[in-house]
């Protein structure tokens, strides 16, 4: 990723005056702040020791801070009522492998998300180069929400079909760096009856119980006076740290995938139709010790497609339905959005 944007930001100085122009040119730079309400506010009643007490659990508001810079030729079905990027705009067609026009184009954007109380980064950055017989794309993307992020880099053989070049297929290979999606760190504590040790785990991480039953974390607070709050508060703390660091100590791993893909692109003001696929039913075991074909016990298939479709049946009524889906790893990611609109004039 760090070398992605190096490798953008040094740009410029690999190129002429007029070169930095043209790989500016048409481009847009936005930067934008969004938020608002969240969850109200709940009451939790509890009896402590015979005596009623209220909790008010607090969620903080929703917000957003975006910041990016795109150089995409819209396609004739997108909306430009907005006369400006505030960061919030869903483009299901960025997921596309080609754009409308041949040539360069490119996407950096970064988004700093509170939702639900929840803390996350969505990133979606690309550099795409489309040709008349070949495809060359370098992608990373990050989705906070559907914990997934990857970095991505295909090269591809292009085939149109027909003198308008609607419908294209292509054919190529993808290289992908990840976290080795697949490991399970907890696979160590599971007895034979399938249960978890989660009291040899606790202990490892530095826990401790004491003989009149008080439970201590690493730094000596009590955290726990009875088992069952020790196992409906404490326990899934200690597990999902322990997940998370564990997963954090581990390297990368690179994919070696083969890929066929197609694209369909067709435009009318009262009909268009934009559709894309690409499948991944090959990749190369490496022998990695986290490679993916030892999770799954062999090959398996990744796939994403999108659909855009719109019709308007006269000039009050149209339809419309659009949306995107991702399977890598046999983790599944997706958006959808359908609906009617009818105008009263």
């Amino acid at each position: 990723m760090r070398k992605l944007l190096v490798l953008f930001l040094c740009l410029p100085l690999l190129s002429n005056a007029q070169g930095v122009k043209n790989i500016f040119k048409y481009s847009t730079f936005y930067a934008a702040v969004n938020g608002g309400t969240s969850l109200g506010d709940a009451q939790v009643w509890s009896v402590t020791s015979g005596t009623l007490e209220e909790q008010v659990i607090e969620t903080p508001f929703d917000y957003s801070i975006s910041i990016g810079i795109r150089k995409i030729k819209r396609f004739g079905y997108e909306n430009r009522a907005n006369t400006f990027y505030n960061g919030t705009e869903r483009s299901y067609s960025d997921a596309a492998t080609l754009g409308r026009v041949d040539g360069f184009e490119y996407l950096f954007e970064t988004d700093f998300v509170r939702r639900l109380g929840i803390d996350y980064i969505n990133q979606h950055h690309f550099v795409r180069y489309v040709a008349d017989k070949w495809v060359s794309k370098v992608e990373y993307l990050e989705d906070g929400f559907a914990d997934i992020k990857y970095f991505e880099a295909s090269e591809r053989f292009r085939f149109q079909i027909g003198e308008l070049g609607k419908l294209s297929f292509n054919i190529g290979a993808v290289q992908r760096l990840a976290e080795p999606y697949g490991f399970d760190p907890l696979v160590d504590w599971v007895l034979a009856n399938g249960s978890l040790h989660y009291t040899y785990l606790a202990l490892q991480e530095g826990y401790n119980i004491t003989l009149d039953g008080t439970y201590l974390d690493p730094d000596g607070n009590v955290v726990a006076n009875s088992q069952e709050v020790w196992e409906e508060v404490v326990v899934p703390e200690v597990i999902n740290d322990y997940v998370e660091d564990q997963r954090n100590a581990l390297s990368n791993t690179v994919e070696y995938s083969a890929v066929l893909g197609f694209d369909y692109y067709h435009f009318t003001k009262d009909f268009w139709f934009h559709s894309w696929g690409n499948v991944m039913p090959y990749h190369i075991d490496t022998d990695s010790e986290y490679s993916y074909h030892k999770y799954n016990n062999g090959q398996w298939l990744d796939y994403s497609a999108g659909l855009i479709f719109g019709y308007r049946f006269n000039k009050s009524l149209g339809v419309f339905v659009e949306g995107r889906y991702n399977k890598y790893w046999n983790r599944d990611w997706h958006n959808f959005s359908v609906g009617v609109n009818y105008v009263i004039f």
